[in-house]
């Protein structure tokens, strides 16, 4: 386990160990903070070396589920297990659906737009959405580590005969794949493998894959994603740490005027938002009784509160005064650790 360390600027340094961060604490040479989920050490001193190792981050993207790894030669920083984004489609149904049929009715709604479809280098929402999250991910980590490569696992498009345009273009998947390549490649060095390339370097160091695609195993994404990364920099024939954190992305509903369908006597309430009573939601805050947990939604003057490890929510009448800001948040985490959860069984 180690710890990552940024300068005065918030620029990354090479990460140092827990004991070494402890006695930087202690005698004020650095200050602790938390970086969604990742403790961290900002020096308050001028660092007396600035070197650093080749840091590579390997990426095995999931449909919905997917696999980050930070290693060097001699460590695996952090393993990362992150839930996909898979909402945005239905939410763009649903609201496409009530813009059609308030325009059935008297009552006034945003008028037709040009169909932005026909554009050749449009985006689709929920593709977008998908491979944003993974930049965001990865935005995430150089803030806190000195990155030098970035190896993801090319995955295919589901390819279909006689149609050109649905291969090179209208594929989601393959244009959304390409479109965070693009984005890879303006900050960091680009490494891209196939899948049965992975597979390979996984019989080589005589490691198995698990066929449990949606458990919060090592083995079941974090495998490839470290040995994606140990095929960049080297120096291990297995695992060295199987500590995974694993991170949700928080799902934030825009503001609607109103619920779908009315109540009883036709009132409509509203629904949506982005903030609770000055509160971003989604922000970290600690209460009174709950401790740390998130902000979720608001109504008749409180707010409530949901627990940061499973998301379920803590109350619905928590005050605001009882609420102390910690910091801004988009998505939950909580650490697991397999190694001894295996000791102790």
């Amino acid at each position: 386990m180690f710890v990552p360390v940024v300068d005065k600027k918030n620029k990354p340094l090479m990460p140092t160990t827990p004991a070494r961060a402890k006695k930087w604490i202690k005698s004020k040479k650095a200050t602790p903070f938390w970086k969604k989920g990742v403790f961290c050490v900002r020096l308050n001193v001028e660092p007396s070396a600035r070197e650093k190792q080749n840091i590579v981050v390997g990426i095995d993207p999931g449909s919905k589920k997917e696999g980050y790894s930070v290693k060097s030669r001699l460590h695996t920083y952090l393993n990362i297990q992150a839930d996909a984004v898979w909402w945005v489609k239905d939410a763009v149904k649903t609201r496409r659906e009530m813009r059609r049929t308030r325009r059935q009715r008297k009552t006034p709604y945003r008028k037709c737009r040009y169909n932005r479809n026909k554009n050749k280098n449009f985006l689709t929402p929920s593709t977008k959405a998908r491979w944003l999250w993974k930049l965001r991910v990865v935005n995430w980590i150089s803030k806190i580590f000195p990155i030098s490569y970035i190896i993801v696992e090319d995955i295919k498009a589901v390819s279909k005969k006689g149609q050109k345009k649905w291969n090179k273009i209208f594929s989601p998947l393959q244009y959304g794949k390409n479109w965070f390549y693009g984005e890879l490649r303006k900050n960091y060095k680009l490494t891209l493998k196939q899948g049965y390339e992975t597979k390979k370097l996984r019989d080589k160091l005589e490691l198995k894959k698990s066929s449990q695609k949606l458990s919060n195993k090592f083995e079941a994404h974090c495998i490839d994603s470290w040995v994606l990364a140990n095929e960049v920099v080297g120096g291990h024939i297995e695992p060295d740490n199987k500590e995974i954190l694993f991170i949700v992305p928080l799902r934030f509903h825009r503001r609607q005027l109103h619920y779908l369908r009315p109540g009883k006597n036709g009132d409509r309430k509203f629904y949506g938002g982005t903030r609770s009573l000055g509160l971003k939601r989604g922000s970290l805050i600690k209460h009174k009784k709950y401790g740390l947990c998130y902000v979720g939604g608001t109504s008749k003057g409180r707010v409530s509160l949901c627990d940061i490890k499973t998301g379920k929510r803590l109350t619905q009448l928590a005050k605001i005064e009882n609420c102390k800001f910690v910091s801004y948040n988009s998505f939950r985490s909580v650490k697991l650790n397999f190694v001894k959860e295996e000791k102790k069984a």
